[in-house]
């Protein structure tokens, strides 16, 4: 019989990955605290769901600016003092949102307080590098981005919960309060002198140029607002469709986060045996089979069902197109992943923007076969950019 290799235990992570990976909890819940109390914004402020839905948008336009630009100007940054103050800003400007006289007011700070999303999650993730051995950095980015997974399945669900029993100001307090314990501890986890090497001008240009990369940002473009066009307006389309409560709204958050948190798990685990073109044309085939089905989500036990495979792509989709990029262009990967995100963000404000137009025109029921359709043209992009020749880089960061 063959002897069997004694398996090598893996070295545990540094502490201070978790704070990071706070940070990210954070920043996702409080990007994601919007959809779940939409109902008790546009009632308190006397504004229509289609005009609240656009604190989504506006959010989304700076996030999606914002990434690439800030990945710029804050290069040279200690990320120690550059992540503390992101989440202070945040905690300042989430604050002040809670204290919004008007929906005006409300949008102008909303806009602000997304600078540090178009901050942290990118510059959190571009120093981990400087933080563990290069055996552990894959290891490492899974590890601190599972904080976005981690808000889908429990901030979320309780901002949904505390906007709707208290009032959307305490969910927005709620987050301010977290953002602010997140902000200390960043400040003392982290060492000082964590400053990754800045993206070139040259480097910028090649990624620009490169069609597979930026074909693999069009899908993410793509499927982002197909998914937001029906997600940003899940509280105002529950409420009017099946007459839900604060508390199963939340459970209904709940459980579409798990799925999303088991959705990433195991696309983390099977990525490298199915490709990572495969793996993003399942996942978001996966979320396009809601949509399909969405017609019959008449019972709150029936949408929750529908929206299984929706959450298990949903997380699952990102993590693909990011290993993807890598895979595509090693050397090009920090601006590629910066480009996915703003596309990510661009496709929440194009998706929002457009499902709120089609509630302005009373269309409401319309808006899953919309997205449908994004997910379907995000599948024949991702089929394109398969097909493209091998990219080989010239440029260095």
């Amino acid at each position: 019989m063959p002897l069997k290799t004694p398996s090598i235990p893996q070295e545990p992570l540094p502490r201070v990955l978790w704070s990071l990976l706070f940070g990210n909890f954070v920043i996702g819940t409080g990007v994601m605290v919007v959809p779940g109390t939409l109902n008790d914004v546009g009632s308190s402020l006397a504004v229509s769901v289609a005009v609240s839905g656009q604190l989504i948008t506006a959010a989304a336009v700076m996030m999606c600016l914002g990434a690439p630009l800030f990945a710029s100007v804050v290069a040279g940054w200690d990320r120690r003092r550059l992540l503390a103050l992101s989440m202070l800003w945040y905690a300042a400007f989430l604050g002040l949102s809670a204290l919004a006289p008007d929906f005006g007011w409300l949008i102008v700070l909303r806009v602000l307080a997304a600078v540090s999303p178009a901050i942290f999650t990118p510059q959190a993730a571009a120093c981990i590098g400087l933080l563990v051995t290069p055996a552990q950095r894959g290891r490492a980015i899974t590890f601190v981005f599972l904080g976005w997974s981690v808000a889908s399945v429990v901030g979320v669900p309780l901002g949904a919960w505390i906007g709707g029993t208290l009032g959307w100001r305490s969910a927005f307090g709620f987050v301010a309060l977290l953002s602010l314990f997140s902000a200390v501890w960043v400040w003392r986890s982290l060492p000082d002198g964590v400053r990754p090497p800045a993206f070139s001008r040259s480097a910028w240009g090649e990624t620009l140029r490169s069609r597979a990369l930026m074909l693999c940002v069009a899908v993410t473009l793509l499927y982002s607002a197909g998914q937001f066009v029906l997600f940003s307006y899940f509280a105002p389309y529950f409420k009017l469709h099946l007459d839900v409560t604060p508390a199963e709204l939340s459970v209904l958050f709940a459980c579409f986060g798990a799925c999303g948190l088991i959705g990433n798990l195991v696309m983390s685990r099977h990525i490298d045996r199915i490709g990572a073109p495969r793996a993003v044309m399942w996942a978001v085939a996966s979320m396009g089979l809601s949509l399909l089905l969405w017609p019959l989500a008449s019972s709150l036990a029936l949408a929750a069902l529908i929206c299984v495979p929706w959450g298990l792509g949903c997380f699952a989709s990102n993590s693909a197109q990011q290993a993807r990029l890598v895979g595509i262009a090693p050397m090009l990967a920090s601006g590629s992943i910066a480009l996915n995100s703003a596309a990510m963000y661009a496709g929440q404000a194009l998706g929002a923007g457009g499902g709120g137009w089609l509630i302005a025109q009373g269309d409401m029921d319309s808006l899953h076969w919309f997205g449908l359709a994004g997910l379907l043209a995000a599948m024949a992009m991702s089929w394109w950019a398969t097909h493209q020749p091998a990219h080989r880089t010239s440029a260095t960061t």
